[in-house]
């Protein structure tokens, strides 16, 4: 199991292994889609009253995290 920011974890043996929120069986991504429509944080906590703003905004900073990380795209090689 790995922590970030001690709100999002990531485990294999939970929703399968996509980082959640602190074990509430939300995924990041869930909420990122939620923002990425347009939704504010304060529709995402009334839809989720088990949140905290900070859940969200630990989110975003995961998603931040993930896409500051260097990538290297090798060409596809068929055989």
């Amino acid at each position: 199991m790995k922590y970030f920011n001690n709100r999002i974890i990531i485990d294999r043996e939970i929703c399968n292994g996509k980082p959640i929120i602190r074990g509430k069986r939300i995924t990041v991504q869930t909420i990122l889609e939620f923002l990425a429509a347009g939704n504010t944080a304060e529709e995402i906590l009334a839809e989720y009253p088990s949140l905290e703003k900070e859940d969200i905004t630990s989110c975003m900073n995961f998603a931040i995290k993930v896409v500051k990380q260097n990538y290297i795209i090798k060409p596809l090689t068929y055989v």
